[in-house]
């Protein structure tokens, strides 16, 4: 199982360190590159995590005991929720960052002309904070199953 992390891994960070790069070169093209980049992380995780999970079920199937099965198979489920509540953090995270940042300019440009806004501005960029903890609160669940 640890071995399609390791190997997959540099599959996962190679693409983004060089759309990070090229984001850094253009910035007027950044948000593109940057959602490009997000969507490309996403792949490569479920990629991952399809492969772990498999590769988990065939090492557990060819183990002849009947009790390293029960056990591999134990580890796997719980692996699984690892995963998941890191995934849901992680997506979470990162849609909470980029709604921030829209919204944050938004209420910034709103602020400058009319200041009164500011209890309102500040309402909505906290509403999209409240996608971060969402997915906190889900991988704390998703922990305490494991």
């Amino acid at each position: 199982m640890i071995a399609a992390w390791l190997l997959g891994l540099p599959v996962v960070l190679v693409p983004a360190a060089v759309l990070s790069r090229l984001a850094a070169r253009r910035p007027q093209r950044g948000a593109s590159i940057l959602v490009l980049t997000g969507v490309l992380l996403l792949a490569g995780a479920t990629v991952l995590l399809v492969l772990t999970l498999t590769g988990g079920a065939a090492s557990a199937a060819s183990m002849s005991a009947g009790a390293a099965s029960a056990a591999s198979s134990a580890s796997a489920n719980n692996s699984g929720a690892l995963i998941g509540a890191a995934v849901a953090v992680a997506g979470s995270t990162i849609g909470a960052g980029i709604a921030v940042a829209y919204t944050g300019a938004a209420a910034l440009a709103a602020m400058s002309e009319r200041p009164e806004l500011f209890g309102r501005a500040m309402v909505v960029v906290g509403l999209a904070e409240g996608i971060a903890i969402y997915g906190l609160i889900i991988g704390i669940i998703l922990v305490g199953k494991a």
